[in-house]
């Protein structure tokens, strides 16, 4: 018996497509292929479960249910009306419809989204005399259109809510880092879970929590809902039976795996949401300046998402403490890698350090940077090579 193949699309932060393939491989999709902000695949229904349930780095996972090329709004009416709509849901869902368009002539996106929504309310009315009612804000079923020039692509959303969202941040704080963009911080840190690790700005700790939960095989998707679960064809033994292997795989070791913040609202968040995911036994968290910091270890791994730009208003301040970071490092922190993002392209140049490599990433529309710094005994100032 052969196992029917779908075709998907998994979207996630850009800069953090190949670890994104490489969960896509280890769940077995095929046909991979890694564009802008996301990875296409093949599949079928058990790697479509296990990818939801296991991908610490996607937005979400997107079912392809009809492709083709079309020439006005007209066209994709028409398009729309040919998916068999009703044998992917009931009736009685909610629906909401989303449409992102690439160089393409229309002239309203509104108006084509309006146009598709009508289509598919359409083939339901046709078969049932009823049509299914439209719900923006928490709908059963989203269908997204993706155009590009003249051609179309028709998805089904399988995920349903994003799967950053796993579930464990009932608190939060001004700016946080959305948890598939902390996960791949902590992935471009090259942390093993052997080594220590610090966020001394740890917000409402996301970073260190998504540390953890890697390092003991937690994954973010065991315990949450998902949009395929509203379709028809929704598997629940096989559902259940796959996120149990999951759930087995958990292992506890000792980790050291430490979290700071001056703000006292922050350092409640953070403490609430580690008890959330129950990671109290296996993280440490204070109240504490950075520049008040002493290294909890002779060598380890600093992951940060610091204040810049957009989240602080008096720049002079802003650039104060940058010289006293830095300092901390080049005193407390030798032998230490430490891993900042920022949208401050100086960010190096106000901790007077030079930054060994610069990832570009983006903090939702903003583009930043995960900077590296190697630190060393003394300094850390590099002379610029003659290159």
């Amino acid at each position: 018996m052969s196992i029917e193949k779908f075709s998907f699309f998994a979207t996630c932060p850009r800069g953090l497509e190949k670890f994104l393939f490489d969960e896509i491989r280890q769940i077995g999709g095929q046909k991979i292929k890694v564009h802008d902000g996301g990875v296409s695949f093949s599949g079928d229904q058990s790697s479509m479960y296990a990818f939801n349930i296991s991908s610490r780095i996607a937005t979400r996972l997107l079912k392809r249910v009809a492709y083709g090329q079309f020439k006005s709004e007209q066209d994709l009416y028409q398009s729309g009306l040919k998916v068999k709509w009703a044998d992917i849901f009931s009736v009685d869902k909610t629906i909401k419809v989303s449409t992102t368009s690439v160089r393409t002539s229309l002239k309203s996106i509104d108006f084509v989204t309006l146009r598709i929504k009508d289509a598919i309310c359409d083939v339901f009315t046709q078969r049932f005399s009823k049509r299914p009612n439209v719900d923006v804000r928490d709908p059963d079923v989203k269908v997204h259109v993706f155009l590009e020039k003249n051609n179309y692509i028709f998805y089904i959303d399988a995920s349903g809510r994003p799967l950053y969202q796993r579930g464990y941040r009932d608190k939060s704080i001004e700016a946080p880092l959305k948890e598939n963009l902390a996960a791949g911080i902590v992935n471009l840190s090259n942390w093993q879970a052997e080594e220590p690790l610090l966020d001394p700005m740890c917000g409402s700790g996301t970073l260190i929590i998504e540390a953890a939960m890697k390092a003991l095989n937690i994954f973010p998707g065991a315990t949450r809902t998902f949009g395929f679960d509203q379709w028809h064809d929704f598997d629940p033994d096989l559902f259940n039976k796959i996120k149990q292997d999951y759930l087995n795989l958990r292992e506890d070791k000792d980790l050291k795996i430490y979290g700071s913040d001056i703000d006292r609202k922050s350092f409640n968040a953070a403490s609430t949401n580690i008890d959330n995911v129950g990671l109290k036994p296996f993280i440490r968290i204070n109240t504490k300046r950075f520049e008040a910091s002493n290294a909890p270890a002779s060598s380890g791994v600093i992951v940060c998402n610091p204040p810049y730009g957009v989240r602080l208003n008096n720049e002079d301040e802003l650039w104060q403490s940058y010289q006293q970071w830095g300092s901390t490092l080049k005193k407390e922190f030798s032998d230490w890698r430490a891993y900042f993002i920022s949208n401050d392209m100086d960010f190096p140049k106000g901790l007077r350090l030079s930054a060994s490599k610069k990832t570009p990433l983006y903090n939702g529309a903003l583009d930043c940077r995960l900077f590296e710094f190697v630190m060393v005994s003394g300094s850390n100032r590099k002379l610029k090579s003659a290159s």
